[in-house]
């Protein structure tokens, strides 16, 4: 430590001088600086220290030399050390450049003794010292004059270092190789003037340099795997070159090492007057090349790229004759580097742009011509490459295609081109391409500027559509995007340069073009089309062209879901551009539907519009503040964990403006703005708020709560905790508090309020880290951690550390790891006195100052105790002291708290810290031993001997055994065979399973965290010595080879993972060489049969390779990938046997799953494309072997090498595929790969002597060329060869063949080439019955025109007139349709063919279809075909395609005889054409011609009696009544005619229904249906006189509506309660009908219930009953009902009972239901019993009820019922009979809480009792009982309390009830009392305050 030396020094001697305070400052800031690890700490420091250098350099000036040396001399040595850092360097340069003003001389002096002793003569440089070389050459003048002096020596260190380098590889992650060489980089491009007489000279020459070439060549020619440091060394050399005196000696230079690779390892290379040996290739991997060309183009001078050479017939230059073949040739030969070699051709152009001058000066003439060979092949080479799935490649083609079109575009400038024929043929490519592949998008956006806007539009008419489809895929919406800018832009240049209209003028221009296509996507129901068009367009549009606002605005007037949504985007658009925003009371209160509504989207826009705006110091409006009061309470259990994460972002933002206005105005500095609130006023609504919602946080992480509002109330506390505290994160880089945030804490606290970190808000969340899921505990841990004070209170301390002992004893995953993660938060908040008090099992706890090695320690004990337990007795272990608990605690503690790191690096602690560590890493590999052993029934020394994993049939053998030991039983009294495991067998697996899933955890991590360079310092010595590591690797072996249970593998696997990485990282060989051996042995084991299993896909042995090859470093070339994959497919191709046994897993079959992992391993990323060609043709191969497993196992890696080469899916609207990469572009990246299908296509279409022959591989071949997109159309296209064997598969025998060519068939056709194909098709079909050939050629033809067809429609339809001689082929084709071809499926297929062409036939065909189909169907319903002997196969699929184009045509035409038609069908008996029908109906294809529904729903109706009396087919009445109320969706739908068609019927109808769903049991799925067909019914047909049937409707609904039934029947609850429940309620209220308002409670009731299920579309249902009821009764079939969000429909709910049935005695008492009834004491007596856990625990019925947060809500609705109730009503008397029965145990049970609370007998399990959510419910429950009981003693008065059992008054009673509730929070068990933490207050949420400030 040199630097802390000099500080020393330099203390010492300006100790008692005038500057001594200054400089103590200065010198206590650059320690700091050399301390922290943070950046944003560093630059802190040093630009403080900075400051006071300016200020020390005025009294520096005034003394001698002498004086100022030590300071000098200290900044100096802090620079010396911050030479890995250029900006922090550069500071320290300006402090020393600041302090030595008037003694530079000095300071020269001082650097060169300094940098003196870097480069001694002929010494190895270590890195750190290559970082000062070149960090003084780049950013020091006084340490370049310095090298400029002394430039021999540093060569000569430079050269020694650098042969030392290549000589020892000191390991293939080590950046040594690559700082030697960017050191020479950098004294080439600092000091060329200096370097060029060393090089061209012959006086001059320096055999140092001479060999410093040498060993560069051989680092470019491979002799370093460090891919990054060959590629520099191509750039040093380039930068060698550049010191040439004349261009064409570095063209020469150039021009040799370009003739290189052909003479590699043979003569002499002559480099200027440099004369070297040229270097063998030791592995050719075409590198080289790469090397040279990208670093000529990184850094090579333009004169000597474009000098003419000598020697050429022709004019030839470095840039065009020499570097862009070989940049071509590096992007055809595909290596493993496609990033950099696009790269290279980015640059390339780059360059070109860079010396056209020049190089029209040398060749006279153009150098992109039309005709020339140069523009063919760039062009052809950006076409062939533009959909490279590779990361990063797709910027190089983009910025090459714009670089192309700017170069071409200068060339026609300079020689005054006209004609430009390169910008239209490039757009009639695009056009050509489909709109799926996102590459033709980028030349789009590139042509508009040198076309135009409007020749561009003329000419792709189908662009605004396009657009549309790309905007609601996300992966193509940026492209989608960028095109409508780009000609947006255009067009305003346009118009402006046009003419001088005004702004309202260009937007009315705009919309005649675009406002079509914003309008609709801001209003389509596909959310990711709404948001990507007001993410990416709607806001852009507004800043390039306001006036656009009201014409959008126009557009979105509508009431309906998606217009709301369209009109708040552009709102908070708008809001964006323009800051504040003016809402008048209309707008407010359509706002305020948009945060009721129940879509989620319209609700996040409208809160983003309240939370955003353009300025962070604009506060929040009042409006703005009490929307959100009312909107987050009633969002908090909301289930989308994307709806989460938005509303915290969105609340963030609102904070930040709380915060940052409100310290503006603190500062004074607060804009003035209209109407807003004063300053003072302004303040207290800013820190109210933020209180408001601190404490409605905190009140939402009670137990009781459920996930959804406790995840969402811990982001909210941490956006609270992030914005409005002072914590500073070091390890952070935005979100850092303001440095004045102290001032707005004082402000605050001084008013009572954001208190914190208060013991209430401590203990909520001490509740969090005992929940069950990881989510809760983490986050809660993680703000404890970071937010609250260092450490907690000692006796919370002490009761969380028993709980956490016990938690890690229990056998559930979820308790042990809550104990896990309370364990590392306690020493994360323990300090040393802390330590002392807690009962660690540790032999140094009162000794070892690391709190986290006396920790680890602890739980090493615990592990070892509970270890030695199983040893004895598993199953006991199993139950009472599993280990996966322990294990994962030391996993947390020793892995995830930065402390123990920090002590794993203290000297002092080295040896204990190795110590404990082998003796953990012993213990868990004697657990792994001991527990596989017990699975295999071995037990001992012997365990590890079996290499392969068992059975499951053995597995549950040796269990057994082991239950039969743990309960004293021999195996002869074993019980019966279950089919069920018991709860013992359950708890043994459990513990095996997850212990071993954390031992493969723990260790992984160890290695990865011990073995970075931060511990890995060779002064420490290995904290995890080599045996240690290797018997690790025998651990992950033994699990790995012995296990299988995926959970465990997976786990496992993530461990070796990051163990390989570590090992293959570290500059240790014998390290390195761990992962390579076991990589041998793996290989070596994989040779011969491994076990008598074959199932779960070779179990966890392939997770071994695959880890193993994970671990090497992606810039390395991967030697042990590509070893592993070429010996798997050695091994695969082998022969089988001929007598192999088919119970023992072959090796080929394993080396195939092996490959099969190693493709699939994320980890690899396209590493393994490099060998797809050989493992696709593996895998085809595969599919023809005579072994099943074989067969199975090559099928699996068919897929996933197609996974691999194509990507996953994206999903489109339609919800089709739409991949973007299409057969152009994949057989231009795999050219070889195409190679094989097309061989394997070949052959299986190849004529054969002998008959058809079976290709397993055919079908694989054709799915893969099926999942590709079509590409562009030009005549050299690698996918025209696939054609002919594709067409020649449709005389295929194999049905599943011909189909799947059909699929295959459209990527190969360009879209402009389909009608040519299409009549081709045409016209091979049979013009008459004697001309078929071969039926199978028919219906091959026609699958595959119906292929071809059904993919141009939508956005690539093709036009009428283009397929109107397809059309007339057809026509002339007819009598395939008629009876005389005997073939139903070719008949069926040439019907679809012709569905897909309905506008292009003649009238006289299109009736001939429809009279051939008509009567066809007719002899059906006559009974023409009862004749045959037997049905043909495919008659059925014939009838129902009929059936299906006779109702589309219907739909089409909206014909009133087709109509009927349709209707008569539907009425016939025929179930293939009724099915079809209702199919149809279903499918809704109807749904464009409302004649059509009409004309279906009263048929279906009248039919309705018959159908459900006849009862023929369960599956036929489904889809009956499915049609049925699909028809009637829309209650509008209904007419009067629908009633007339039921009259008479309906009440019988009814009746059956009703009967059907309560007597009979017919299934779910129809039982759905038929409530809700009985629920429409009553709906519509509903009298006076039907109370019975509505009161056995309710009955059933009720029964439905139950949490343990199916999610189906309470779906059809809800959904009934939508469609009759509103109109039963209303009609209740009438005064005719008062019979009714029981049942309208009972509804209210029902519904309220379902509000809080655990279904997202049963809550749905319920709200859209509520929404109903919020409108008037005669607007409930108005359309366009917006459904209200859950909350805000339950709240509407209370509302209607407080206002319409308030009076009526029942009221209170259905509300009373929802309070349950829970025995407080028997919880508290489960709690202090402690008993033991068993494995498993009850779930719950419904996990998303609250019942405490619906008490809460329910209680001011009782008690608003009670005071408005007149004396001595029918209310009132059920209060008091509730009063009698409740009151008196409530007064117990507070007693009783008391009793528990106040006398400390909670204490030794009241840290139990903050996690269980039981009792916190009972808890809130008689919270709220003992309110209602006090409301009611004060309505009902005096005659009250003398009930027996009270025997106390209202006053009493509160103050009972308040010394209660005091107890309980101070225990964390109740929250905080006066605070109003319901999800909502009631009231008129939609009401517009005129007190609002209309700002928003």
């Amino acid at each position: 430590m040199g630097a802390e030396r000099e500080a020393r020094a330099c203390a010492a001697f300006y100790g008692t001088r005038d500057l001594a305070p200054t400089v103590l400052s200065c010198l206590r800031c650059l320690r700091h600086f050399a301390g922290s690890t943070a950046k944003r700490c560093r630059e802190k420091h040093l630009e403080e220290a900075l400051q006071l250098t300016r200020v020390l350099s005025e009294g520096l000036q005034a003394l001698g030399e002498a004086e100022a040396r030590p300071l000098l001399r200290c900044v100096l040595a802090f620079q010396m050390e911050a030479t890995s850092s250029s900006s922090s360097f550069q500071k320290l340069e300006q402090m020393v450049t600041q302090l030595a003003v008037g003694k530079e001389g000095l300071l020269a002096q001082e650097v060169n003794t300094l940098l003196a002793g870097l480069a001694l003569q002929g010494e190895v440089l270590s890195p750190g010292d290559l970082q000062s070389v070149s960090m003084f050459l780049e950013e020091s003048s006084l340490g370049r004059q310095h090298w400029r002096q002394n430039l021999a020596s540093l060569l000569q260190c430079l050269a020694t270092t650098l042969h030392w380098v290549l000589q020892g590889q000191p390991t293939p992650g080590s950046t040594w190789g690559y700082l030697v060489i960017k050191a020479c980089l950098q004294v080439f491009q600092a000091l060329p003037k200096d370097v060029a007489p060393l090089v061209w000279s012959t006086t001059g020459k320096s055999e140092t340099l001479q060999s410093l070439l040498g060993l560069l060549l051989e680092v470019v020619w491979g002799k370093a795997l460090n891919k990054d440091t060959r590629l520099l060394a191509g750039t040093a050399l380039s930068m060698l070159v550049n010191t040439a005196p004349q261009p064409q000696y570095g063209a020469s230079a150039v021009l040799t090492l370009f003739q290189l690779p052909s003479q590699a390892g043979t003569g002499e290379l002559k480099f200027g007057e440099l004369v070297v040996e040229v270097p063998p290739v030791l592995e050719p991997d075409g590198l080289e090349k790469l090397v040279l060309t990208r670093g000529l183009l990184t850094c090579c001078k333009m004169d000597i790229l474009s000098c003419q050479l000598e020697g050429f017939p022709h004019k030839a230059c470095l840039l065009l004759d020499m570097v862009f073949p070989a940049v071509c040739a590096l992007i055809r030969e595909q290596k493993d580097c496609h990033y950099y070699c696009f790269q290279a051709c980015a640059l390339w152009l780059q360059r070109l742009r860079e010396g056209l001058a020049a190089l029209w000066h040398l060749t006279g003439t153009h150098i992109l011509a039309q005709d020339t060979k140069l523009l063919q092949e760039v062009s052809q080479l950006l076409w062939n490459n533009a959909e490279t799935p590779v990361e990063g490649v797709s910027e190089f083609i983009h910025s090459s295609f714009r670089l192309l079109l700017e170069i071409y575009h200068l060339e026609c400038q300079h020689f005054q081109d006209q004609e430009r024929p390169l910008y239209q043929q490039m757009l009639q490519r695009v056009v050509s391409m489909p709109w799926q592949i996102k590459a033709r998008y980028v030349p789009l956006c590139t042509i508009v500027p040198y076309m135009g806007s409007q020749q561009v539009l003329d000419a792709y008419p189908d662009l605004p559509q396009h657009l549309l489809s790309c905007l609601s895929t996300n992966h193509l919406c940026p492209a989608a995007a960028e095109v409508y800018k780009v000609l947006v832009q255009q067009q305003c240049s346009e118009w402006r340069g046009g003419q001088q209209g005004t702004e309202v003028a260009l937007a009315e221009q705009w919309a005649q073009r675009w406002l079509p296509l914003l309008s609709q996507a801001l209003c389509s129901p596909l959310p990711i089309l709404q948001s990507n068009t007001a993410n990416h367009l709607l806001t852009w549009t507004l800043r390039q062209l306001p006036a656009t606002q009201a014409l959008l605005a126009a557009q979105f007037g509508g009431q309906d879901t998606m217009s709301l949504r369209a009109w708040v985007s552009l709102l908070k658009a708008q809001k964006s551009v323009a800051g504040a925003l003016p809402l008048g009371d209309e707008a407010l209160e359509r706002l305020s539907h948009c945060l009721g509504t129940h879509e989620e989207g319209v609700r996040l826009a409208a809160l983003g519009l309240l939370c955003c705006s353009p300025n962070t110091n604009q506060p929040l409006s009042g409006t703005e503040m009490q929307l959100l009061q009312e909107f987050l309470p009633l969002n908090l259990n909301c289930d989308s964990s994307s709806f989460r994460q938005l509303l915290q972002a969105a609340v963030r933002k609102a904070l930040v403006r709380l915060r940052d206005s409100s310290l503006a105005q603190l500062r004074g500095k607060a804009p003035r703005r209209s109407g807003l609130a004063g300053g003072a006023e302004q303040l207290t609504q800013a820190v109210g708020f933020v209180e408001w919602l601190l404490q409605l946080s905190i009140a939402s992480l009670s137990p009781g709560s459920n996930y959804q509002r406790k995840k969402t109330a811990l982001l909210l506390l941490a956006a609270v905790l992030e914005t409005c505290t002072d914590t500073w994160s070091p390890d952070r880089k935005k979100g850092q508090p303001p440095r004045t945030m102290a001032t707005l804490l004082s402000y605050a606290r001084q008013s009572g309020c954001w208190d914190f970190f208060s013991q209430p808000n401590l203990l909520a969340l001490l509740s969090c880290l005992q929940d069950s899921t990881n989510e809760i505990r983490d986050l809660a841990s993680e703000l404890l951690v970071r937010y609250f004070p260092a450490t907690f209170p000692e006796p919370i301390a002490l009761a969380l550390f028993q709980l956490a002992q016990d938690t890690l004893g229990s056998p559930r995953v979820q308790e042990a790891e809550a104990g896990a993660v309370l364990m590392k938060t306690i020493l994360q908040k323990s300090d040393s006195g802390t330590m002392k008090s807690l009962s660690l099992q540790a032999e140094a706890a009162l000794t070892v100052p690391s709190r986290g090695l006396c920790f680890a320690q602890h739980l090493l004990h615990v592990l070892q105790a509970q270890y030695k337990v199983a040893c004895q007795d598993l199953l006991r272990a199993a139950a009472t002291t599993p280990m996966h608990g322990a294990i994962a605690a030391l996993r947390r503690c020793l892995l995830q708290v930065p402390e123990v790191a920090v002590s794993m690096q203290a000297a002092e602690l080295v040896q204990s810290w190795q110590e404990l560590l082998t003796c953990l890493v012993t213990t868990v590999r004697d657990i792994t031993s001991l527990l596989l052993g017990a699975l295999q029934s071995q037990q001992g020394p012997g365990a590890d001997e079996q290499a392969a994993a068992p059975s499951f049939a053995e597995m549950g053998n040796a269990i057994g055994s082991l239950i039969m030991l743990g309960k004293g039983r021999g195996r002869e009294e074993e019980e019966g065979d279950s089919v069920l495991l018991s709860e013992e067998h359950n708890l043994i697996l459990t513990c095996c399973w997850v212990s071993v899933k954390e031992i493969g955890l723990l260790l992984g991590g160890l290695a990865e965290l011990l073995l970075s360079p931060a511990l890995s310092a060779a002064e420490l010595g290995p904290l995890l010595p080599l045996p240690t590591l290797q018997m690790a690797t025998r651990v992950f072996q033994e699990i790995l080879l012995r296990c299988r249970h995926w959970g465990a593998v997976e786990g496992c696997s993530m461990g070796f993972t990051k163990f390989c990485a570590a090992l293959l990282n570290y500059p240790d060989p014998e390290l390195q060489a761990i992962p390579r051996a076991v990589l041998e042995q793996g290989l070596e084991a994989l040779s011969g049969p491994r076990s008598s299993s074959i199932t779960r896909r070779a179990a966890g042995f392939p997770m071994l390779f695959l880890c193993i090859v994970s671990g090497e470093a992606p810039v390395q070339a991967r030697p042990l990938l590509t070893h592993c994959i070429q010996t798997l497919l050695t091994l695969a191709t082998t022969a089988l046997p001929q007598d192999w046994d088919q119970t023992l897993d072959l090796p080929q079959v394993c080396a195939l799953h092996v490959l099969q992992t190693l493709v699939r391993g994320a980890g690899l990323g396209g590493a393994v494309l490099c060998h797809a060609t050989p493992m696709m043709a593996l895998a085809l191969q595969g599919l023809g072997s005579p072994c099943w497993a074989m067969r199975n196992a090559a099928i699996q890696l068919f897929s996933a090498l197609t996974t691999r080469l194509l990507g996953q899916p994206w999903s489109h609207r339609d919800g089709c595929p739409s991949e973007g990469l299409s057969l152009h572009a994949f057989l231009g990246q795999h050219p070889k790969l195409g190679a094989v299908l097309l061989g394997e296509l070949k052959v299986a279409t190849a004529p054969t002597s002998g008959g058809p022959l079976l290709h397993p591989a055919l079908h694989a071949i054709l799915t893969l060329l099926a999942q590709l997109q079509p590409g562009a159309d030009s005549p050299s296209s690698p996918s025209a060869p696939f054609l002919e064997p594709l067409l020649g598969l449709a005389e295929s025998p194999i049905y599943a063949v011909r189909a799947m060519a059909a699929k295959a068939l459209v990527p190969v056709v360009p879209p402009p080439q389909r009608c040519r194909l299409l009549l081709q098709l045409a016209q091979q079909l049979p013009a008459a019955p004697g001309q078929i050939r071969s039926h199978n050629a028919v219906h091959g033809h026609l699958l595959q025109m119906r292929a071809l067809l059904a993919s141009a429609t939508g956005t690539g339809r093709l036009s009428v007139e283009a397929l109107h001689p397809v059309a007339l082929q057809l026509e002339a084709r007819g009598w395939l349709l008629s009876p005389a071809q005997r073939c139903p499926l070719v008949r069926a297929t040439f019907l679809q063919v012709l569905t897909l062409l309905p506008t292009s036939f003649s009238p006289g065909f299109a009736q001939y279809i429809h009279d051939t189909i008509s009567t066809k169907l007719g002899s059906l319903a006559q009974g023409g075909e009862s004749g045959c002997a037997e049905p043909q196969v495919g008659s059925a699929v014939l009838h129902q395609t009929m059936a299906h184009f006779m109702c589309s045509e219907a739909a089409r035409l909206a014909d009133s005889e087709r109509i009927a038609a349709v209707c008569s069908l539907l009425q016939q008996p025929n179930p293939d054409i009724q099915l079809a029908i209702l199919s149809w109906v279903i499918a809704g294809e109807g749904g464009t011609c409302k004649e059509v529904e009409n004309a279906l729903g009263l048929t279906l109706l009248e039919s309705l009696g018959s159908v459900l009396q006849e009862r023929r087919d369960k599956e036929f009445l489904r889809l009956y009544l499915e049609a049925l109320l699909h028809l009637y969706r829309d209650p509008s739908a209904w007419s009067q005619e629908a009633s007339s068609k039921l009259q008479g019927s309906s009440a019988s109808c009814l009746e059956m229904l009703l009967h059907m769903v309560e007597a009979e049991c017919p299934g779910p799925d129809l039982l759905f249906q038929a409530l809700c067909a009985a629920s429409l019914l009553l709906a519509h047909q509903f009298g006076d006189e039907d109370g019975a049937q509505v009161e056995r409707w309710c009955a059933a609904l009720e029964e439905c509506s139950q949490s343990t039934w199916s999610e189906v029947l309470r779906l059809a609850a809800g959904r009934s309660l939508q469609m009759a429940g509103a109109d039963v309620v209303w009609r209740s209220l009438r005064a005719a009908c008062p019979s009714l308002v029981p049942v309208a409670l009972r509804l209210i009731n029902m519904a309220i219930h379902l509000l809080q299920d655990e279904e997202r579309e049963v809550r749905h249902e319920a709200s859209g009953f509520a929404s109903l009821l919020q409108q008037s009764p005669g607007e409930l079939l108005r359309d366009g009902c917006i459904f209200v969000q859950d909350n805000v429909g339950l709240q509407s709910l209370l509302e209607l009972l407080l206002r319409e049935f308030g009076e009526h005695p029942e009221t209170f008492n259905s509300l009373l239901q929802h309070l349950p009834i829970l025995d407080l004491r028997s919880v508290v007596e489960e709690l202090e019993a402690n008993k033991a856990a068993s494995l498993y625990k009850e779930d719950e019925p419904n996990v998303f009820a609250e019942p405490a947060v619906l008490a809460r809500q329910l209680l001011p609705v009782l008690v608003q019922l009670l005071e408005k109730a007149p004396t001595g009503s029918p209310l009132h008397a059920s209060a008091l009979q509730w009063l009698e029965s409740t009151g008196p145990s409530v007064l117990r049970d507070l007693q009783y809480c008391k009793h528990c609370w106040s006398q400390g007998t909670a204490v030794c399990w009241g840290m139990k009792a903050l996690g269980c959510a039981k009792l916190h419910t009972a808890l809130a429950v008689l919270l709220v009982r003992a309110q209602l009981v006090a409301q009611v003693l004060q309505v009902l008065g005096e005659g009250a309390t003398t009930m027996p059992g009270l025997g106390c008054g209202t006053q009493e009673l509160e103050q009972e009830l308040e010394l209660v509730q005091g107890l309980l929070v101070q225990h964390g068990l109740a929250p905080v009392p006066n605070q109003d933490n319901a999800p909502g207050k009631l009231g008129l949420l939609w009401g517009t305050d005129s007190s609002r400030h209309a700002a928003v």
